[in-house]
């Protein structure tokens, strides 16, 4: 039997190969077509890769004279870092300041005594106090562990606890404040205070106090007053001061001097209190401004014998004569400075009593950790019309006073005490930020000498900006070198591009070589970059290429293509200088405000934003270059589409006529065979 044939699968006639040569010509529309889709997306994305690298530049300007530009960044530096560093806000003063650090604030942290490790809690309320702010925890009983666990759960970020272990079977229980300052004490309530004695944190103490300064023989006179007085003034002494019982009174013009005892001063976290009483008495300058400036003398009289009167000679004491402008009257003094420390080394310290002037009586709380190396209380009442009561002294732990004291303590309660150019000043935390404007303390231990604290200019950050400016210059002038010219070498100039980032910049090499908008952008940040910004008479820097910063910064005189493509160059060594020496000039060649409105209006920075912001900014020259291409590629996708239809239309057109012909030869073929195969039979009967 002949060969069976199937119209395009046996392809006996070569029917597809035909087919597929035809619809190859009928194709070239179409292939076109996908042609300038793809070449469209090329463009698309080349749009978007310099509207990228332009954008960054933007960034890159704007930080560089916006609120936040590293020109304003400070840095602080600390001799003694290991006590005391700094922080700086952008604001702060450039400085230097000394300081000394007494001691850092701390916290309560109480151990009990060692502990067998299966110790239980028993049950009950427990009730921690720190300040006004209090922890309390209802316990059903368990072991240590365990209390500490639910303790910590509870603790409202006031009180953290943890179980140590000691000696072998034995543990401790550590409870620690996690408020400092000596007004944050860490204190014990209801079953706390109970499991605290009981397991050996807390011990019951008696109060103790040291009174002195009750006797006539424990006041001296004061030290002389260095405070200039008015002529005739009566100077201080202690002549008319009174002692009866515990107080002492002062008048007018009075003062006197107690030593502290050696076994106060000995004595750590003492304080020391009186009360002062103020009452009004009349002021002594009324009658000293009556008192004659010279002596007075009487007559020497005379003798009278009928009509004849006999005067003796006038008095004659050889005194000066009575001057002929009288003095001054004297005025009145009101003051509430009338107590002060004397410190072993002589000097005085003023002890605040500003309260005192009012009619109700004054405590005077002092803590001798304030006033380290004090000798001895000054009274001195230089006030004409006031009289002082003054109540003996005591000295006394204000620990102590809570009736109970830590007996494992691992630290106690304290501020933090530092003297800021010798001014003493404590603070209940470590975090200081109100005595140094815009400056933040941190303090972290004694100081063993002075700290030095300096805030200065962070050049490093404004390197860094600049450094990242002149980057991002050059890669958006390389993206647009590459799109608007057709030379390799503007490629093999950029040895920071791997091997696919060339071979895709290859690809954009003069992509944009008609059009006129990226060489627009690139000669008007060329002339920007250039240009002078004298923002006062007196400046020094009104340039970029003065601080190091230019299209040939190496001031190299030969011939080099890349010098010519419009990229910079930067002289670190002439920066670094620049920047110590005129940091203030180059922040304002980057913005600053000509009309006095406090709005930056010109300078490199201000006027390469607007420029910049006018291409990037939605709505501007790259989206209408991207948006115009989403128009195309719409219209080129609708198109594509449409011509695939035709084609796929048009082939199979093409095989259901080339299939017919085929099935037509077949039969052709089919019929010839069998004609053959009966004439052959014929003959041979």
């Amino acid at each position: 039997m002949a060969g069976i044939s199937i119209p395009g699968v046996t392809d006996k006639y070569k029917t597809n190969e035909t087919v597929e040569k035809l619809m190859q010509i009928e194709r070239i529309p179409l292939t076109r077509e996908q042609q300038t889709l793809e070449t469209y997306k090329k463009q698309q994305d080349a749009w978007r890769d310099v509207n990228r690298k332009v954008s960054s530049l933007r960034d890159s300007v704007k930080s560089l004279y916006s609120f936040e530009n590293p020109f304003n960044n400070k840095l602080t530096s600390s001799t003694e870092e290991y006590a005391v560093t700094a922080t700086a806000t952008r604001n702060a003063a450039y400085d230097t300041f000394n300081i000394d650090v007494i001691q850092a604030a701390t916290a309560d942290r109480f151990l009990t005594a060692e502990l067998d490790e299966d110790t239980k809690v028993p049950a009950g309320t427990y009730t921690y106090k720190i300040a006004d702010k209090t922890v309390t925890m209802r316990w059903k009983g368990g072991s240590l562990q365990e209390f500490s666990d639910s303790l910590n759960r509870r603790g409202n970020n006031l009180i953290k606890t943890r179980v140590i272990g000691a000696t072998r079977g034995k543990k401790t229980l550590a409870i620690e404040s996690l408020k400092t300052g000596e007004a944050n004490k860490l204190s014990f309530e209801d079953d706390a205070k109970t499991f605290a004695e009981t397991t050996g944190m807390i011990i019951k103490v008696k109060p103790k106090t040291i009174s002195f300064g009750t006797a006539r023989s424990e006041l001296s006179a004061p030290p002389e007053d260095k405070i200039s007085e008015q002529r005739r003034m009566p100077a201080i002494s202690m002549k008319d001061i009174q002692v009866s019982g515990e107080t002492i009174t002062v008048p007018p013009r009075a003062g006197y001097k107690i030593s502290i005892p050696d076994s106060v001063k000995e004595l750590p976290n003492y304080h020391l209190t009186l009360t002062i009483m103020q009452k009004d008495t009349p002021d002594i300058t009324v009658s000293l401004n009556k008192t004659p400036v010279a002596p007075v003398f009487p007559e020497s009289g005379s003798a009278s014998f009928r009509d004849i009167t006999i005067r003796n000679a006038p008095v004659d004491a050889s005194l000066p004569p009575e001057p002929a402008v009288k003095p001054e009257p004297l005025d009145p003094i009101e003051t509430s400075a009338v107590l002060f420390a004397v410190m072993n080394d002589g000097s005085e310290k003023l002890i605040p009593t500003d309260s005192i002037l009012t009619d109700s009586e004054t405590k005077i709380d002092l803590n001798l950790s304030d006033y380290r190396g004090i000798d001895a209380l000054v009274f001195r009442n230089r006030n004409t019309g006031k009289t002082f009561t003054v109540s003996s002294t005591e000295a006394f732990n204000p620990n102590e006073n809570l009736g109970f004291i830590p007996q494992h303590p691992i630290t106690k309660a304290g501020d933090a005490i530092i003297k800021y150019e010798g001014i003493t000043i404590r603070r209940p935390e470590n975090t200081i930020d109100d005595v140094v404007p815009e400056v933040t303390l941190n303090i972290l231990d004694k100081t063993e000498k002075t700290a030095k604290i300096s805030v200065k200019p962070d050049v490093e950050s404004a390197k860094d900006a600049l450094i990242t400016f002149v980057g991002k210059y050059n890669q958006a002038i390389g993206q647009i070198n590459i799109l608007s010219q057709n030379k390799q070498e503007l490629i093999d100039e950029m040895d920071y591009f791997t091997d696919e980032e060339k071979k895709a910049q290859r690809e954009k090499l003069g992509m944009f070589l008609s059009d006129s908008s990226l060489n627009t952008l690139k000669s008007n940040v060329q002339a920007i970059t250039q240009a002078r910004y004298p923002f006062n008479e007196n400046a020094e820097i009104t340039m970029l290429s003065q601080i190091g910063i230019a299209t040939n910064a190496s001031s190299y005189s030969g011939y080099t293509p890349s010098k010519l493509r419009g990229y910079l160059e930067i002289d670190e060594k002439k920066l670094d200088a620049e920047l110590e020496k005129h940091l203030e000039d180059i922040k304002n060649i980057f913005g600053y405000d000509t009309d006095g409105d406090l709005i930056i209006d010109s300078g490199i920075g201000y006027k390469l934003n607007k420029q910049l912001t006018a291409y990037v900014q939605t709505g501007g020259i790259f989206a209408l270059k991207t948006s115009g291409l989403d128009t195309k590629i719409k219209a080129s996708e609708q198109k594509i589409t449409r011509l695939e239809s035709q084609m796929e239309q048009k082939e199979a057109d093409l095989r259901n006529k080339y299939g017919q012909m085929e099935g037509a030869l077949n039969s052709l073929e089919n019929q010839q065979t069998t004609l053959s195969n009966f004439s052959n039979r014929g003959n041979k009967e």
